[in-house]
């Protein structure tokens, strides 16, 4: 008979010792789990102070955003058409001050950056809650967890979806525009319930400097480790994070030293080279394939209203009257220049040879770029009427260079940088 291969045994002591061992295993689900002696309800309640102060004021600029793209006013505008409601706040985007859209998206990029070493601290001090058991003890705490989830995923979502953008490499499936906006009104819903059940307790907890006497940390760990770190200290890191933050990424709505050091952004930190022309870009000719044919002496700009259909030369252009305005560009990914000296023909000017003399209509604008989002894009009337909104044919001085719009752009005060429209083909005039 073949011989019996022996299987190898575990020495009785180890085997009697395992039910012990695996007894003190503890999962995520029991608060000993968690043994980090910085947390706490009071460490807990100055992040999401400072994230209830933060997050309110990129919510209210990401609104503003929105608006001034006016989405109500034409489709070409509106990346988001089925959001009825949501559009309720909507209003005619003001052309004053000139630099309101550079201030209003500056915050809203600059803010969410700087705020996300706080957003990652505090869900970091509440995450043994999100494994506690039961989900929910009752109607309340069931609320409770359920608008915990559409807050933290909300948050995760609008801010890698915002820093993916910024980064100018977004890489989510659909339309950013679309995508951002209905998760903004997600984490909102859940936002706006969290401060409801919240609130209360973090005031409490700040104005008495921790919990009442007798009362349980319930987000203290119940068996810390020896603690290395302050929860003072703690906060301390968490600031200096968003300081660095704010840094290196600021400076990118700035001139000068500030922007060369903004180095987290795409549009801080480079060399734009010398001469009139040297400001930002978003898409430049090449990226867009404008070619110097397309810009050439065969160009023509065409202006249509009631009178018909005009066109005019570049050289025609340049022999009607000229005016200048000194506006910024800023865009949505939170980067802008500086007050550039812009000099071309009046918006109004040209609505009144198309057939306008009294009224100044909105405006319909096409670029000879013939893929990519607004390559189309309406303006409203009372942009069309500001005497600083121009086709802009130089800029400092200097005809403008292909990747700023040779041979015409728009430039509107106070409007989104991709409704100052490059290399523009056609405009019409009328009600839209």
């Amino acid at each position: 008979m073949p011989e019996r291969r022996r299987i190898p045994t575990l020495p009785a002591r180890l085997t009697d010792r395992l039910p012990a061992r695996l007894a003190a295993l503890r999962t995520p689900a029991d608060p000993g789990f968690w043994r980090s002696p910085v947390r706490g309800a009071r460490f807990t309640a100055v992040l999401g102070v400072v994230l209830l102060v933060g997050l309110t004021l990129v919510f209210v600029t990401g609104l503003l955003s929105y608006a001034a793209y006016n989405p109500d006013l034409d489709p070409v505008n509106d990346k988001t058409p089925a959001k009825g409601w949501l559009g309720f706040y909507l209003f005619a985007w003001p052309t004053g001050p000139h630099w309101l859209y550079r201030l209003t998206q500056g915050l809203h990029v600059t803010v969410g950056i700087v705020l996300v070493p706080v957003l990652l601290a505090k869900l970091w001090s509440v995450v043994p809650r999100l494994f506690a058991l039961p989900p929910a003890r009752s109607v309340g705490h069931a609320l409770e967890r359920l608008s915990v989830l559409l807050l933290v995923g909300g948050a995760l979502f609008q801010f890698l979806t915002g820093l993916l953008n910024v980064q100018l490499d977004y890489l989510f499936p659909g339309s950013f525009y679309t995508l951002h906006f209905y998760g903004a009104w997600v984490f909102l819903a859940g936002f706006v319930t969290h401060v409801a059940l919240k609130l209360p307790q973090a005031v409490r907890v700040l104005r008495s400097g921790g919990i009442r006497r007798g009362e349980p940390d319930t987000l203290a760990a119940p068996d810390p480790l020896p603690a290395t770190l302050s929860r003072r200290g703690a906060l301390v890191m968490v600031g200096a994070g968003s300081l660095l933050l704010l840094i290196t990424s600021a400076g990118r709505s700035f001139d000068g030293p500030l922007r060369r050091i903004a180095l987290l952004t795409p549009r801080g930190g480079t060399d734009q080279g010398p001469g009139p022309n040297a400001f930002q870009v978003n898409k430049t000719a090449a990226a867009v394939r404008i070619t110097p044919a397309d810009t050439g002496e065969r160009w023509r700009l065409t202006v249509r209203g009631p009178v018909g259909e005009l066109r005019f030369s570049r050289t025609e252009l340049l022999a009607m009257e000229q005016h200048t305005a000194a506006l910024p560009i800023a865009c949505v990914e939170g980067w802008s220049t500086s007050d550039q000296l812009w000099r071309g023909v009046r918006l109004s000017d040209l609505a009144a040879l198309a057939g306008y003399p009294d009224s100044l209509p909105d405006l319909f604008v096409e670029s000879l770029q013939r893929s990519g989002s607004f390559r189309k894009a309406a303006l409203r009337g009372n942009q069309v009427r500001d005497g600083r909104s121009l086709l802009a044919l130089e800029v400092n001085g200097a005809p403008l260079s292909p990747d700023h719009g040779y041979p015409a752009r728009i430039i509107v005060p106070a409007a989104p940088g991709v409704l100052n429209t490059k290399w523009v083909e056609t405009l019409t005039f009328g009600e839209l």
